[in-house]
């Protein structure tokens, strides 16, 4: 478990430094897009830090980062309904063409987030989200990700 946790806080931390580099240039909805998955990326962050302890247990900052992540996940298929694919876009084709699939991702980010909200009062609701907030995102990942 602690092993995942830390696969999870290393990807994420990478995907926040790497995501920073990809949004020069990023203009109109590809920017919008980016935004909203460093806002994800930067509270999994947070959340993972606290679940392995590199930083303090603060519940009340866990269940705002969840909460944060469900919001942004909220937006997701939004962001996503104008095909636009302009460079630093990461966005694979498949999103348009897998619609349905793509939208239940997004949708399955919100329900896990907001598990994870209601589970965030404890550390070891924090150490159970993390991991599965985790597959969640690399699921979509996996498919709809450059």
């Amino acid at each position: 478990m602690i092993k995942m946790v830390l696969r999870i806080l290393v990807l994420s931390t990478g995907m926040a430094a790497i995501s920073a580099l990809a949004h020069t240039g990023a203009q109109g909805v590809v920017k919008a897009r980016m935004d909203a998955m460093s806002k994800i990326g930067e509270n999994m962050k947070t959340l993972g830090q606290m679940a392995t302890g590199k930083t303090e247990f603060d519940p009340d900052r866990a269940q705002t980062a969840a909460q944060t992540i469900e919001k942004h996940a909220r937006n997701i298929a939004a962001l996503f309904q104008e095909k636009d694919m302009s460079a630093p876009s990461e966005s694979r084709q498949e999103i348009w063409t897998d619609w349905n699939d793509f939208v239940s991702q997004a949708e399955e980010l919100v329900t896990t987030a907001r598990r994870s909200a209601q589970n965030a009062s404890t550390l070891s609701g924090v150490r159970a989200a993390v991991p599965q907030l985790g597959a969640t995102c690399k699921s979509c990942h996996q498919d709809y990700r450059l």
